[in-house]
Order: structure tokens, then sequence, then C-alpha cells
């Protein structure tokens, strides 16, 4: 007799479910049984998590010698030896036309060239026009994130209209906004403040389309970029009043406490950093920046060595060997958190692979020489994210090579048909996406 083997059909578990029970919902990590049935391709969702260190880092720490996979680790670098085939490291790159010394800060993920000049509009972000097109799939569409920021008014995002998205500088209330439901009644509350805002923008639609027979053509071609915006900002208010409806996910980790301190910029980072992979494993965005703002940070606290003045002052060291001490001291700090998070995310599985294999983390500066306040060879990182890592990208530090090539790959690895962002030329040399 000839035995046949039972075939079992099932349905895929949703992506978003939840076990329920006494009162609380807790969010299930990725698991295989939420891929659909018969092998299908479906993988767990890639994100990017992007930060900038608006001071840099020490040229002769940082960068290392030799191209491609045999390259030598820098001191810096070899902070990270563990994780050397989890990364790529680039030199002799820069956003063309991005000048304007500290103001070239707002430009690390937008590259709009030229932020000091008189008139100057930003342009979007790399995270937000990722948003645009994958930010519906998640609770928050990105996160927003700051340390020593000025109560979140400095940051790294900007709207497709060049509008900043301000700083959560608060782990806490990252933590808060990630895990914590409000009542029945704030929820309710929320709600309607969100229909209040489509009503608004109901009218001023209906406003502004009154005025297009009055315009000439070029006035009428901006009148359609903003009620562009106009219906963007409707559709991202209705998914968001759908949401509110939905509970949040649980975590076993307990709240945040953060620092008062200023001084405490370090574990502030750190903090960030946990909040950021918290975000990541519950799926309540995919979209993180992170903007470690040292110009704004006092004399911080670094274990092993007395920081004598403000990280500001000291990135203008001038080769006096105490703050060049004090600024190994500080950068070498930066480069254990870093390890401290791909090791994190490195050791989260998921779906067979790992929350690092499915993460892209972007770190550099505005800055390649913060003493001479150039915005030329900047030091970057990246890390994870389903790219052929292990080797070192050196391009001409004189003549650079465009970063925003990097920001084309970075797109396309999210799963987005672009080929084109700010003053890209193509996809970054060398950068290979795993199949």
């Amino acid at each position: 007799m000839k035995h046949t083997a039972n075939v079992v059909l099932r349905r895929a578990l949703p992506r978003r479910w939840f076990l329920r029970g006494a009162g609380t919902a807790m969010a299930l990590p990725w698991l295989d049984a939420m891929r659909p049935a018969f092998g299908a391709t479906e993988a767990a969702p890639r994100r990017m998590l992007a930060i900038c260190n608006n001071l840099g880092l020490l040229e002769g720490g940082f960068f290392p010698k030799g191209n491609g996979k045999g390259y030598e680790l820098s001191p810096y670098l070899k902070l990270l030896e563990a994780y050397r085939e989890q990364f790529t490291v680039f030199s002799g790159v820069s956003h063309p036309d991005v000048d304007g010394s500290h103001s070239s800060e707002i430009c690390f993920l937008t590259a709009a060239p030229h932020p000091a000049n008189g008139g100057f509009r930003n342009s979007i972000s790399l995270d937000q026009f990722m948003a645009e097109q994958i930010g519906v799939k998640t609770r928050f569409p990105s996160l927003t994130l700051g340390v020593n920021v000025n109560r979140g008014q400095r940051s790294l995002s900007f709207t497709g209209s060049g509008v900043m998205v301000p700083c959560e500088e608060s782990a806490a209330g990252v933590y808060k906004k990630l895990f914590l439901q409000g009542s029945e009644e704030e929820v309710e509350r929320q709600i309607a403040r969100l229909r209040l805002g489509e009503s608004i923008m109901d009218s001023v639609a209906a406003h502004a389309s009154g005025l297009q027979k009055n315009l000439g053509a070029r006035d009428k071609e901006r009148l359609d970029q903003y009620m562009t915006g106009v219906r963007e900002l409707e559709r991202r208010m209705a998914i968001a009043r759908e949401w509110e409806r939905k509970p949040k996910p649980k975590t076993d980790k307990p709240a945040p406490v953060d620092p008062p301190d200023s001084r405490a910029y370090m574990e502030k980072i750190r903090l960030m950093y946990d909040m950021a992979k918290l975000a990541f494993e519950t799926d309540s965005t995919r979209l993180i920046t992170l903007f470690l703002d040292s110009s704004n940070s006092p004399a911080i606290d670094v274990e092993g060595i007395a920081i004598t003045d403000g990280y500001h002052n000291l990135s203008h060291h001038g080769k006096n060997e105490s703050k060049l001490a004090q600024l190994e001291a500080i950068d070498k700090k930066h480069m254990k958190l870093l390890g401290g998070l791909l090791g994190s995310l490195q050791g989260a599985p998921e779906s067979g692979e790992t929350l690092l294999d499915r993460t892209m983390v972007l770190y550099g500066s505005n800055f390649g020489d913060a003493n001479k306040h150039t915005t030329t060879n900047m030091p970057v990182i990246l890390a994870g994210g389903g790219f052929r890592h292990g080797q070192h990208l050196g391009f001409d530090t004189g003549r650079n090579y465009p970063l925003p090539n990097l920001f084309v790959s970075m797109i396309q690895r999210m799963g987005i048909e672009a080929d084109k962002f700010a003053s890209a030329t193509g996809t970054m040399r060398g950068l290979e996406m795993k199949a």
C-alpha cells in the first residue's frame, strides 16, 4: 500500500500578534510561524538606526590603514574587532557642497548644500524619505532621538518641506511612548485631537483649491506641492488614529531612569541605544535617528580620566596633548558604546538571523576634523543590515566620493525602489548586498 504524506495547510501568524490574558497584551517577537506557508520569501522587517556625533572623531584614531578586506584596524576600530565582519568603514567620503561649519550637522542625513547660506532651506532626511514609503507599517513611522539636544530643539530629521522633526531626549519618555498605554479616556481624547487635525487639513485643502484659478503657473506648482504635503499629513493622521485603538506592546524591561545631569552624556547614549533596540524588537518602528549633540555638552563624565573642559572646547585642541588625551578617551568610550549596541543587536535572534542582520546601523559625523571645522573626509561606519561587510572602502581624501551614494544603497536595502537621493550619483561603489 502506497502512503502519501499529510500536508497541513496553515495561515501565517499575523506579525502584530498579541498574547492576551489577565487584562494585558504582550507583543510577540518575530517568529518562524509568522512566515507564510510553503516557504514564501517574506522575512523579518528591515530597519535603520542612523547616529551622528556632531564633533566627530580624531582622524588618527579612527581611520584604518589599507583597503579592502585586509585592512589594518585603527586604535578605535580595534574596540569593535569582535564585529569586524559585521561592519564596513569608509574614508574619503562627504556630502558634495555641504559646508558651513557647525551648520553642517543639520545636513548629515539630508546632504542639502550650503546650510550656512542666507535663505537656506533643508531637504528631506534619509529616515523621513524612507518613512514616506514604509512608515505606515508600524505604530511610529519613525523615532527622532537626541542626547543633550537642548530640549529637542536640534535634530537630524527633516520633512519633505525641510521642516525639522523635533527630538525626544528623554529615554524614559521614549519608553512611555513605546509601552505605556493611556486610559480609555486619554485614548479617546487623542483620537479626538487627531480628528480635529484632519478636519483642519480638510478645511485648508478646500480653501487652497479655491485659490488656484487666480494664480500663475509657478504659484500653482508651489500650491500643488503644498497640497501634496497636506494630503500626506491627512493620511498619516488617519493611520495614527487607527493605531491609537490598538494596544501597545509590553516588555519585561524596566523603565529607564534619565540621568539629571548633562555630564552623564555617555550614560544617556547607552540608554538611547537600549530604547532603539526595544523599539525594533517590538516592531514599534523601523526607522530611528539619534543626534549626539556633543557641541551642547559640558565637561562630560568618562571613567578613568578627568575631563577638565567642555566637549566643544576640547574639540578645538590645537594639538594640545592634554586635550588630545581627553578627546581620545571620549572617542574610545563612543566606540565601546557602539560595540555594546552591535553586540546587543547581534545577540537578539530573529527568524534564523539576528536583529543586527536586519538592522542597518549608520554611525558617523558631519565633521571630518572638528578642530578645523572641515566637512570633508567624514568618519563613517555602516554595520549590519544585510550587506557584505568586513572591509574598508577608502576613497580619495582630497576629492571625496559622494556619501549620498551610500544612502541610495541603504534605501534600496530597505526594499524601496529609488535610484536617487540628494546629490547621489548612484549606489555606493564596493558595497554589496547579501542575497
